[in-house]
């Protein structure tokens, strides 16, 4: 792969990483705890609350695994592992790579 190529994503890899990021900022009201004041909140509200915190919390997990695969699609650029399938060691398709830059396999070997 060219070095333009690596920068590219490179490039690509840390917008994906921000745009985590972001997310992270947004949700992070939605992963408070929730308070269970009857006074305040009636049942169905307290359940709505601790069904929207328990969503938040998994997709907090979600952008967490993504976070570490980007990171290590950074470490394959970094040791110039980066677009070679884990499997067969071909090179993986470039189109594969800008949809998913965390792809380890190619299309034929994670097809089976």
């Amino acid at each position: 792969m060219h070095n333009e190529q690596l920068k590219r994503f490179a490039a690509l890899i840390a917008e994906r990483l921000a745009a985590l990021d972001d997310g992270d900022a947004l949700g992070r009201d939605g992963r408070s705890t929730v308070v269970l004041d009857q006074q305040s909140v009636g049942r169905l509200s307290r359940q709505d609350a601790l069904l929207n915190q328990s969503m938040a919390k998994a997709t907090q997990a979600r952008r967490d695994g993504q976070r570490r695969a980007l990171k290590a699609a950074l470490m394959r650029i970094d040791e110039d592992a980066f677009g070679f399938c884990d499997d067969c060691g071909e090179e993986i398709a470039l189109r594969r790579l800008e949809l998913d830059p965390t792809a380890m396999r190619c299309v034929s070997c994670a097809s089976g």
